[in-house]
């Protein structure tokens, strides 16, 4: 034959997609393209948001962000460089309606600011919640308030109406429609005020104890800005300064992109698993499609076709596959990302651009590589196929790939996974956890069908069952692939609906009915015995009420101590910032000592929380030395706490056992339980205007709709992963479809009728089904308790409902893939099959 491969890798191609044997290849490959696509494009236009929107985002060319007023010395430097500046404080705070307007109170994130700001980027502001808005270089003007719509509606306030900050009365004049560095965290949640930084000082919210954020913005020419951010960042690593940090133009918001960086990473996790169970059905149905087409090339062999043109041309029909298949995915990818948009409008804060054209290379790349690392070995074997099978059936079968060939395969697939998690933790991390589940599903389901064939008694127990454990143990290895593979994309979605519903209601359960859900803070030290009082005359008998202070930790054992000494995160952070501590003469109500001892008023001691201690590496007998206010004062560790941090009390991480802790500056905290009566929240905050007064509540069902949408998204995603599964399981199911047909038609043949193959053939997959989803379901209640036991620290029992809606969920699932993988091997003659055995 002379005819070249090109044409016949087109006219293979051709044939086979009319014969719709590449039906499950494309959708394994297509399914994994997507699931990784989908989030490349999320990431790619996030990213290429940010990057475009930088200088916008830190409203400047360059930001510097402290927890204290700026150093004068940055102030000099900006100004011998020739740069514009400005600045901005922020902080939580209490708004709230004059009495006459119903009084009403609400949490609100309060920024104060002067000329010039923004330096870069635009407000937008309209006159009224409905009206057009408009850019503005403007800021509000002293006696003034721009606010979030949101906080006109809550407080029944109208534009031109009065808005009470502290003991200011400013009129709200302008509604804020983009704030150019609003930026994220907790308090980005909180409507905003923005006011003059004129009119701060006469509020009389800033307090000794008050968490502010000073931020210098600075803009000018490129070069300029980049002497000025290299000498800020000399001077926050020669420690001169300390908790504060540079944000340049190259970071952008560092807290906005760590938070979407981990929510990119935990989708990627979900995507490589996704991936990953794709590899398993590419490679299954890679085999099943080169055992259909051994008669074929042995004819071609017969008439004459070279090794290297069969091999050339199965080649050219694989890699036309994979461009299709990836196309495919990556036109998925592209709908499901949106969405991901979607789901998480909430949280993206900013208009996001077209993607770039890195994710369509990608799932390219990656669906080829797929194809042709798991796909291509069994089918080259074709080109090897002697023509003597033509008239021998039993020469020429398929042989088990080479080991140099899976490992090459596996390194190349292995090295774009890496790639798609951007990050080697995380690769290794879904490869491992994919590798471990997979061995403990695969051992389970091997015991397990071992168990069975032994336990079935043929005599005794219904025909159709002993046929179809005869048919599941005459293949044990199939059927382990089966319940591993959709035991894995079961156990995610099952752990997550867990996660999402039983845990976290247990979680609230936990939570004692007395718990506190209100926290006061910056309470004067001359307001503290009339609070008090109010408390109880309004009847709250139990209240938490301690002294607040912020302080520093600059010394362990008389050694300097900074962010560089650490090389955890958490670690780093927690020395980097200012810490709140606290006082009393006895041990918190709930607080257990559990090293050293409490001793009451013991001068020169301090006790800090356990796991704090741990994180610093701090030990009893150790000495810290706190900068309060520039009062520094060097205590040592006598006793280490066990805090009970669900118990929504008020808790510290270091406390200093004494009653008085003379010439530092505290306000007070108070945490309890409000009253039922209604009205409560307003009058309190009327009646101390300084306070912020946090309902936990409240931010907890915030927190918890935040959650909700992340979750929403991660669901959406691991839908991929339980397709990924169901089409392992319909591929491991059609391997096996002609042995089946050859097996059913023999026992046709010798009477058996089609009610009872129908009974055994649905038997059979109910029953790898239910495995699967028993399995499932146990090892993910398994990991929640562990989760609810080690991390979130309550009680948890395991429901019996769910092994059991688990294996009716995977029973149904494995019924249907089944069903349609084996439909026509019941309605094939009997005759067609047994000749097609004999040929």
């Amino acid at each position: 034959m002379t005819i070249s491969f090109l044409t016949l890798g087109w006219r293979s191609l051709a044939r086979d997609l009319r014969a719709g044997e590449l039906r499950l290849l494309i959708v394994a490959v297509a399914l994994a393209v997507a699931a990784l696509t989908a989030v490349g494009f999320f990431a790619d236009r996030l990213k290429g948001g940010l990057q475009r929107d930088a200088r916008q985002l830190l409203g400047g060319d360059a930001a510097v962000v402290s927890d204290n007023p700026i150093p004068a010395a940055f102030l000099a430097q900006v100004q011998a460089l020739g740069l514009q500046r400005t600045q901005t404080l922020s902080f939580p705070t209490m708004a709230r309606a004059p009495e006459a307007q119903g009084g009403q109170t609400k949490l609100v994130a309060l920024k104060a600011v002067e000329a010039g700001y923004p330096l870069r980027g635009s407000l937008r502001v309209s006159t009224g919640p409905n009206a057009p808005d408009a850019l503005t270089r403007d800021i509000p003007a002293p006696g003034e308030a721009w606010v979030d719509p949101g906080l006109m509606e809550s407080l029944g306030l109208q534009m031109g109406d009065t808005l009470l900050l502290g003991d200011s009365a400013l009129r709200a004049t302008r509604i804020i429609v983009t704030e150019p560095d609003r930026g994220s965290g907790f308090m980005s949640f909180s409507p905003r005020v923005m006011i003059h930084q004129a009119d701060l000082a006469a509020t009389g919210l800033v307090q000794p104890a008050s968490r502010l954020t000073y931020r210098l913005l600075v803009a000018g020419p490129d070069p300029a800005v980049e002497v000025f951010v290299d000498w800020a960042q000399t001077q926050v690593l020669q420690r001169s300064v300390r908790g504060l940090r540079v944000d340049a133009l190259e970071g952008g918001r560092p807290e906005l992109g760590t938070t979407l960086e981990r929510a990119e990473k935990f989708l990627n996790l979900v995507a490589l698993l996704a991936a990953l169970l794709s590899a398993v059905a590419v490679a299954l149905a890679a085999r099943g499609f080169a055992a259909s087409h051994l008669d074929d090339c042995a004819m071609l062999r017969v008439l004459g076709l070279p090794q290297r043109r069969i091999a050339a041309a199965y080649s050219v029909e694989f890699l036309l596959v994979g461009l299709l298949a990836s196309a495919l995915g990556v036109l998925l990818g592209y709908a499901v990302h949106l969405g991901f948009v979607a789901l998480l409008a909430g949280l993206v804060t900013t208009s996001l651009p077209a993607p770039s054209i890195w994710p369509v290379l990608f799932g390219l790349g990656m669906g080829l590589t797929l194809l042709i690392a798991f796909g291509l070995p069994p089918v080259l074997q074709l080109a090897q196929v002697p023509p003597l099978r033509v008239i021998r059936r039993d020469v020429g079968g398929l042989k088990p790939a080479s080991a140099s060939v899976l490992g090459l395969g596996m390194v190349g697939f292995a090295a774009l996974l890496m790639a798609a998690s951007s990050d080697l933790k995380l690769g290794l991390i879904a490869v491992g956890g994919f590798a471990g589940a997979t061995v403990l599903f695969a051992s389970l389901s091997w015991a397990a069908v071992k168990l069975l064939r032994v336990s079935v008694n043929d005599a005794t127990a219904p025909t159709a069952l002993v046929l179809a454990t005869r048919q599941i143990s005459a293949r044990p290895a199939f059927a382990v692939v089966q319940v591993s593979s959709l035991a894995v994309g079961l156990l995610a979605l099952v752990l997550l609906v867990l996660l999402r519903t039983d845990l976290i209601a247990s979680w609230r359960q936990a939570s004692p009915q007395d718990a506190p859900n209100r926290f006061v803070i910056n309470i004067t030290p001359e307001q503290g015995p009339v609070f008090t009082q109010v408390l109880k005359d309004a009847g709250v008998t139990s209240f938490d009420f301690f002294p607040m202070i912020r302080g520093r930790l600059v010394a362990i054992n008389e050694r300097e101590v900074g962010p560089d000494d650490y090389s955890e995160d958490r670690a780093r952070r927690l020395v980097d910032r200012e810490f709140n501590l606290s006082h009393s003469a006895q041990l918190p109500q709930q607080n257990e000592t559990v090293a050293g001892r409490w001793q009451p008023d013991e001068a020169g001691a301090i006790s800090i929380e356990e796991g704090i201690a741990k994180t610093l590496g701090l030990s009893l007998g150790d000495t810290l030395t706190f900068d309060i206010g520039g009062l520094q004062i060097t205590s040592k560790i006598t006793s280490l706490r066990k805090v009970e941090w669900g118990s929504m009390r008020a808790n510290f991480f270091a406390m200093y056992p004494v009653a008085q802790l003379d010439n530092v500056p505290a306000t007070y905290l108070s945490a309890f339980r409000a009253p039922a009566q209604p009205g409560f929240d307003n009058a309190l905050v009327r009646q101390f205007p300084n306070i912020t007064s946090i309902n936990t509540a409240a931010t907890i069902a915030q927190i918890q709709r935040v959650l909700d949408q992340v979750s929403a998204a991660v669901e959406f995603l691991f839908a991929f992963t339980l397709a990924a599964g169901l089409v392992v399981l319909f591929a491991a199911v059609t391997a096996t479809r002609e042995e089946r047909a050859r097996e059913f038609a023999i026992m046709r043949a010798v009477g058996a009728g089609q009610k009872l193959l129908r009974q055994v053939q649905r038997i059979e997959l109910a029953g790898v089904g239910a495995l699967a989803g028993f399995l499932a379901s146990v090892v993910a209640s398994a990991v929640g308790w562990a989760l609810a036991k080690y991390v979130f620290g309550f009680a948890w029992t395991v429901s019996l409902w769910v092994p059991l809606l688990g294996s009716l969920a995977g029973a149904a699932l494995a019924l249907a893939a089944g069903w349609w993988g084996l439909r026509d091997v019941l309605r094939r003659p009997v005759v067609q099959t047994l000749r097609q055995a004999a040929q």
